[in-house]
């Protein structure tokens, strides 16, 4: 990407998240810049409206596509099928399930693994047949459920290729993958997946060669020697779960000892801090006061078989998940020429007009609706920046180009997966790889994410 600087970290092809997050963060983005813009004058013109941010209806319209392939123009019943346990208390599916219930003809059920049965060799969702399934948990997951509840529906439905994801995309999501993106099949990619890939390797003593394409003897004795510039990651773990980030982290013998008792890790050159920061204004609760706090963003790409669908900015620390302590960002795309760093200091010096008290009643203020529409984790409202994550046309443009790479990348990957050549890299327990061999994916309508640690002109690398 031309004016997008920055790595993916990770992608997630099994049950991909998180859609229906910035929708909600875009409505108190609107809230706030309304509030804000009342008390001061910003001098920045943005569009918190545009049709690229929000990734619902492109997940709909790919949900509605994975039907209409396997039953025409049959009625829908679309089953977003979640842990049980989670029902009542994850907003997003609930409030997916409603927006389905908007369109003309769908039906859609929010429903449990208990909730699915076989009827005259039908997938059936209380009673119903369903005619398509999103799995809202991976694999591991199903076989676990599986221990003391009754899953034949859902493997019915995945060999029935009414399921999506089609499982025989999971496997694409093992950090491993990155290894041979920049190595032995890297030229068989396209450049743009290639470049914003960071170099990674399998975690155990071997042989093997560097960033910078330098011989390692010992893989393990390296990564000590360089422990400040790495970090170890699970290959197949999750919400920011056993990373241990090396300037982060003292005893790096420990931590080292831990990935290989694990058996499963990756080891990752650190994206540099400066290139994924911003600055944003934030309230000293202790001093009453406003400073500039530095945090760490992320940008999640939501992808599918049409291309690019929609974003999901976070901030926080190392990680940015909610989980860990993060929060979510609006998102607004800039009207003007402004550069990005220009606007995004002009913005943060309308929010230190505003004064402590004021900023703090505005933040109250989105807070509290924040909780009225259930925008919460655990005991309040998820966090919310005043100031929007600040994209260009420009960035849009070099992101669905990324987008569209990726997803070919992807398909192709899955192939030289399938040919059993990525065994080395994509550890999967046994019975979970037969269920991913029975339902080829081949670029069918799916949706796959991407999380970016990218730059849009206002990182604080020259600080850094």
């Amino acid at each position: 990407m031309r004016g997008v600087k920055g790595y993916h970290s990770e992608w997630n092809m099994g049950s991909p998240g998180g859609w229906e997050y910035q929708r909600i963060a875009q409505i108190l983005g609107r809230m706030a810049w309304g509030l804000v813009s009342k008390s001061t004058e910003v001098g920045v013109d943005i569009d918190f409206e545009h049709p690229q941010i929000n990734a619902v209806p492109g997940f709909a319209r790919m949900l509605l596509r994975a039907h209409k392939k396997c039953h025409g123009k049959n009625p829908v019943h679309a089953v977003l099928l979640a842990e049980t346990e989670t029902l009542e208390v994850v907003l997003e599916n609930k409030n997916f399930v409603d927006y389905l219930n908007t369109l003309d003809g769908v039906k859609a059920s929010l429903a449990g693994p208990s909730h699915l049965s076989l009827k005259k060799g039908n997938v059936c969702c209380r009673g119903e047949e369903a005619t398509v399934v999103f799995m809202d948990f991976n694999m591991r997951t199903l076989f676990k459920i599986g221990e003391t509840e009754d899953i034949r529906p859902i493997k019915k439905a995945i060999r029935q290729n009414i399921l999506v994801n089609p499982r025989g995309m999971e496997p694409l999501g093992a950090k491993g993958l990155f290894e041979v993106i920049t190595g032995r099949y890297g030229n068989q990619l396209s450049e743009e997946t290639v470049s914003h890939t960071p170099w990674t390797r399998q975690f155990y003593s071997r042989r093997t060669t560097g960033p910078q394409g330098e011989t390692i003897e010992d893989l393990v004795s390296w990564t000590e020697a360089h422990w400040t510039d790495l970090i170890l990651k699970p290959a197949h773990g999750y919400s920011g779960h056993g990373i241990f980030v090396g300037y982060q982290r003292e005893n790096p013998q420990k931590h080292i000892q831990t990935a290989l008792d694990s058996g499963d890790y990756i080891v990752q050159q650190v994206v540099p801090l400066g290139i994924w920061s911003e600055e944003s204004v934030w309230p000293f609760l202790e001093e009453r006061c406003l400073f500039l706090k530095k945090w760490q963003t992320d940008f999640r790409c939501f992808i599918t078989d049409e291309g690019l669908q929609g974003f999901l900015a976070r901030f926080g620390g190392v990680p940015t998940n909610v989980g860990s302590g993060g929060g979510i960002q609006p998102i607004a795309v800039l009207k003007n020429n402004m550069n990005p760093k220009k606007a995004v200091d002009t913005i943060n010096e309308a929010l230190f007009r505003l004064g402590y008290q004021a900023f703090l009643q505005i933040q109250d203020e989105v807070n509290q609706r924040a909780t009225d529409m259930g925008f919460t984790y655990l005991m309040g409202p998820i966090m919310v920046t005043l100031r929007p994550r600040l994209l260009t046309g420009d960035h849009i443009a070099d992101l669905r180009r990324y987008a569209s790479r990726l997803w070919r990348d992807a398909v192709a990957l899955e192939m030289i997966w399938r040919r059993r050549q990525l065994e080395d890299v994509v550890r999967i327990e046994k019975k979970e790889k037969e269920l991913a061999l029975d339902q080829p994916w081949q670029g069918s309508p799916s949706l796959m994410v991407s999380d970016g640690l990218f730059s849009f002109g206002a990182d604080l690398m020259d600080e850094a």
